[in-house]
């Protein structure tokens, strides 16, 4: 039985093309880029070169350009770091309900140091409104942070206008953009972000590196402290293989777009409307415009989402309830909870995230057993009330 994986917001299989650039670059270049020897200066040269290829990718200039150990450093580093640097301007950040958690709950850390926290929640259809984080913001608000794409329903966010709002008042603006790479257009320049943060297995490259960037005037505290590499914001050695393999991904992310975008929307839609045409009592969390072109989450009321879960992996369908850094968790989804969704249906909800390995056969086959699941885990569920 071949496997159907549809979990690529959780993770995306390293493409053949970056497991050359890392292998190549583990193999030759192992110098420390800091080391003044030829050795050294070739590791450093392709260290340069990486962060001119992963900077043109997102329309920044390269010195902008910091790199870390993936979308959680970033995020942290991105929060913290900024609202440590600003603190003698206020002590009052903004972010929104459905952040992922490294933007959470490092805001909620900060509120341990003395920081004020605003969280703004989403509408129903899990976008977080410019008027709201508008109304948010106050004279001592130095940092608003709204993601550019939400990871367990998908919706992008009108980044831009979020950032308009936050300058006007005059505070910083940071995004993750961890999910919207590769998916849809990132250029820091259109979106006028101050900050975004990336990551490398979302986009076929290997765990464990990441970037962030950083406006320039944009000042930041590190979170460990050490050497000066990377401009002493992100001391530590540069995992040079990693980084030469996250550039590599992220460009050929951006050079396949639009193409690849519309043909994951069509295998997602494919699947949204058939479930919606063939399945009782569904809701589709997040609409279908405004959204990236491969997540889609659904609730299927009366089952429990795990059950789903569970039952589609005996068939060899990797699916998840939500993102894949709560997994473990039994409280429904912090995201559904903020945009409205209700407890009991929040539990029963489903992300189905497409990727460049799926295929309309593969869509073809969940459609095939999961009415069916759906149906036995109801009549289930039914039948444990009546006892």
């Amino acid at each position: 039985m071949d496997n159907i994986y549809l979990d690529n917001a959780a993770t995306t299989p390293v493409r053949p093309e970056v497991q050359e650039a890392f292998s190549e670059a583990l193999g030759r270049t192992y110098g420390n880029p800091s080391s003044i020897h030829t050795v050294g200066q070739e590791a450093k040269k392709l260290l340069e070169e990486s962060r001119e290829r992963a900077a043109g990718a997102i329309g920044s200039p390269p010195g902008n350009i910091i790199f870390t150990s993936g979308g959680t450093e970033s995020d942290n580093l991105a929060v913290a770091g900024c609202a440590r640097a600003y603190k003698d301007k206020g002590n009052h950040i903004v972010c929104s309900g459905i952040e992922h958690h490294a933007v959470l709950n490092c805001c909620k850390a900060l509120q341990a140091e003395g920081f004020e926290l605003t969280v703004v929640p989403a509408n129903t259809d899990c976008i977080v409104e410019p008027e709201r984080v508008a109304e948010a913001i106050r004279p001592e608000t130095v940092l608003v942070s709204v993601m550019y794409a939400n990871n367990e329903t998908g919706t992008l966010q009108p980044v831009r206008e979020l950032c308009a709002a936050a300058h006007e008042a005059g505070a910083l603006f940071h995004t993750d953009a961890v999910q919207a790479a590769g998916k849809v257009e990132v250029n820091v320049e259109k979106l006028g972000v101050d900050l975004m943060s990336l990551s490398g297995h979302k986009i076929y490259g290997p765990k464990g590196v990441g970037a962030l960037y950083i406006r320039s005037g944009t000042k930041l505290l590190p979170l460990v402290y050490g050497g000066h590499h990377e401009k002493s914001i992100r001391p530590g050695t540069e995992n040079v293989p990693g980084i030469a393999a996250f550039a590599t991904a992220l460009e050929l992310a951006a050079a396949e777009l639009p193409g690849s975008a519309n043909r994951l929307r069509g295998l997602k839609e494919t699947l949204a409307a058939a479930i919606l045409e063939n399945i009782p009592a569904v809701q589709r969390n997040g609409g279908a415009e405004n959204s990236l072109p491969n997540v889609l989450n659904v609730s299927f009321e009366g089952v429990d989402g795990e059950s789903i879960l569970l039952n589609l992996d005996l068939l060899g369908i990797s699916v998840s309830t939500g993102s894949a850094c709560t997994s473990g968790a039994i409280e429904p989804s912090h995201v559904l909870l903020a945009m409205g969704v209700p407890p009991r249906i929040a539990q029963s909800s489903i992300r189905f995230s497409f990727g460049r390995e799926n295929t309309e056969g593969q869509v073809a086959r969940v459609l095939e057993v999961l009415p069916d699941i759906i149906r036995r885990l109801r009549d289930l569920s039914v039948k444990k009330i009546g006892e």
